[in-house]
């Protein structure tokens, strides 16, 4: 599978389809049943070429299975879901309650990650709002036992349908793919950029989305932890642009005849080309 809209933004990695399976991908890479990861992780390496596969017992973290589409795991947070509310806030070390829990499980955590459960994230200003964010979440519960990042080459258009296209881009292609959600349509809005956990950002927002009369593009990669985590796979200019799978092909049918074959697109191309030597 091909993408006339990769080709023409000069993509540098692979665009990753998100498919929804009952059988497990012989060569896809896995997490370790009850090991912690991120699943940004996994997304960055199908970037680069490689297949990733989750099921409800490989998903990394919590937040993870929740934007995979696994349903609310945020419910089976270790010491209930009040201390993740606190977790994402200002740390569960203002209690006892929380004290203890963090103190139990202190010796099977790195310190950076202790430091973190004790003093909060701090994404939310407080446990009552992380408890609005959760209940606003698109929180699914996908009808397949395997979610799988395949690098678009990978598919084969006869065979499978991918949900969800995502593509990694950096400020000149995202802004390109902005104005290309919009170019045929009635509307100037076809494009959103919710607060939420980078798996999430091209999970479960997109699949709401694709539920949708008229599906809109989800921006993601404003997760400050999932940047991190794939800084050294991907570097540190990259947003990730995720669509589903119907939107995807309007884009696709749009990019001949567009401002994408004009002088501005094309002069922006040669900066890029020009920044990356």
């Amino acid at each position: 599978m091909e993408s006339k809209i990769a080709d023409a933004i000069k993509l540098k990695t692979h665009p990753v389809t998100v498919i929804f399976t009952d059988e497990k991908p012989e060569k896809a890479k896995q997490f370790k049943e009850g090991k912690w990861n991120c699943v940004m992780w996994m997304v960055a390496n199908a970037a680069r070429g490689k297949q990733a596969v989750f099921d409800r017992k490989t998903f990394g973290c919590w937040g993870g299975a929740v934007g995979l589409g696994f349903g609310n795991f945020y419910e089976k947070w270790p010491g209930g879901i009040d201390l993740f509310y606190h977790f994402l806030s200002h740390g569960v070390g203002k209690d006892e309650k929380g004290k203890k829990f963090a103190e139990s499980i202190k010796p099977f955590l790195r310190n950076e990650i202790y430091d973190e459960l004790m003093h909060g994230e701090r994404y939310l200003k407080s446990p009552e709002l992380v408890k609005k964010f959760v209940e606003l979440l698109p929180i699914t519960d996908i009808p397949a036992e395997y979610v799988v990042y395949k690098p678009m080459k990978d598919v084969d258009p006869d065979k499978e349908t991918p949900e969800i296209i995502i593509f990694f881009v950096n400020p000149h292609q995202l802004s390109a793919l902005v104005v290309l959600a919009s170019y045929a349509r009635e509307d100037n809005e076809s494009c959103i950029i919710p607060q939420a956990a980078g798996c999430q950002s091209i999970g479960i927002y997109p699949y709401q989305e694709a539920r949708s009369d008229s599906p809109r593009a989800v921006v993601g990669l404003v997760d400050l932890s999932a940047r991190l985590n794939i800084r050294k796979q991907l570097g540190d200019d990259l947003m990730t642009f995720a669509v589903p799978f119907k939107m995807f092909q309007e884009m696709e049918e749009s990019v001949e005849g567009s401002f994408l074959e004009r002088p501005t697109w094309k002069n922006l191309l040669k900066t890029m080309e020009h920044e990356n030597k």
